[in-house]
């Protein structure tokens, strides 16, 4: 290959508009993660109560898009996707149980389940849509 050749597989970069609907996407799937817990453990609305609850998986998110630079291509479900459900599991978790809150597994298997549907499934959505416009 010579120094002027152009590799094979070079991504065209992505539109801010893009990066922020993903972002938004994220931060609100999240946010509508805790409120429908929330209120399902007759919890109710309050809003210590819910920034309680978002600010650990908010922050896994935010180390999710950090780790994985997701900017770079925040559709793609592989990566970052699956990478940003995991961080934002496992972050949330961690700082949950560093704050004194509660952890029972199955909270854990609810959310790995309801945040894996919320994160990766948009984005296999954006794809299909994506692809039919092609």
């Amino acid at each position: 290959m010579t120094q002027n050749a152009v590799p094979a597989r070079v991504r065209p970069p992505v539109s801010p508009r893009r990066v922020v609907t993903a972002l938004v996407l994220d931060v609100v799937l999240v946010l509508a993660f805790v409120l429908i817990g929330r209120s399902s453990h007759d919890e109710g609305f309050s809003i210590v109560g819910t920034l309680m609850t978002w600010w650990p998986f908010l922050l896994g998110l935010a180390v999710g898009w950090l780790a994985t630079r997701a900017w770079r291509y925040p559709f793609a479900p592989v990566l970052p996707g699956i990478p940003i459900w995991l961080f934002t599991v496992v972050v949330g978790m961690l700082f949950r149980v560093l704050s004194g809150q509660d952890v029972a597994v199955s909270f854990v298997i609810v959310t790995i389940i309801v945040l894996g549907v919320f994160l990766l499934g948009w984005r296999l959505i954006a794809g299909l849509v994506l692809r039919r416009r092609r």
